[in-house]
């Protein structure tokens, strides 16, 4: 008979793994993830589907946030990271729940910040723009050169495509001295792609 281990359990033992292994836990990077099917109607989602997304996205940040703290505050010392998405700073990118969850993330991020700074703990988000995961194809319902091909062409950036390598180098960053004062940051990893409204087409030069 197997035992499913709850996850708020998971998260507390897997905090206290790494206490017990190197005596302090330095980085907490929360980056478990999930989306719903696709359906842009509202009336047409599902509660069940919504709260599941809710519990994955933000419950378990939420839980790694909190277990994360209590390693660190005795230390005085740690840098707390979140995945979000552009789903945090802008409508319209993906399904209500994940958006809700996303934006959910962002905020508990900045309320978190201003507690745990006090105790000398960092903690900031990092919000990419598609990359070809494994999430995401499966969510859009094309493979990863179809997935590069869609998010390329909506792109502001020309010329660079998202990879996973990119938001990596993104947490890194953000788990390093490096990025010592920096603290209930939202990170847009996305070339510009939220910040700007393309139906203007202001700056579109007559060769791009």
């Amino acid at each position: 008979m197997s035992i499913v281990m709850s996850p708020m359990k998971l998260i507390k033992n897997a905090v206290n793994k790494a206490v017990t292994t190197y005596g302090k836990l330095d980085i907490m990077f929360n980056n478990a993830g999930t989306i719903e099917e696709s359906k842009a109607r509202i009336i047409d989602n599902e509660m069940t589907d919504f709260e599941r997304v809710l519990s994955i996205n933000l419950t378990g940040v939420f839980l790694g946030i909190k277990h994360a703290a209590q390693a660190m505050i005795p230390a005085r010392k740690g840098s707390i990271i979140s995945r979000a998405s552009i789903s945090s700073y802008v409508g319209g990118a993906a399904s209500h729940a994940y958006c809700c969850s996303k934006h959910a993330v962002l905020g508990l991020t900045k309320n978190a910040a201003v507690e745990l700074g006090q105790f000398e703990i960092r903690v900031n988000c990092l919000s990419p723009y598609g990359a070809a995961t494994p999430l995401a194809t499966k969510y859009v319902g094309v493979d990863a050169e179809g997935f590069e091909n869609v998010t390329n062409s909506l792109a502001n950036l020309k010329g660079v495509t998202l990879k996973a390598e990119d938001i990596a180098n993104a947490a890194l960053f953000l788990a390093s001295d490096e990025s010592r004062y920096v603290s209930g940051h939202n990170l847009l990893i996305d070339g510009a792609f939220s910040i700007v409204n393309p139906s203007f087409h202001m700056f579109q030069h007559p060769d791009s």
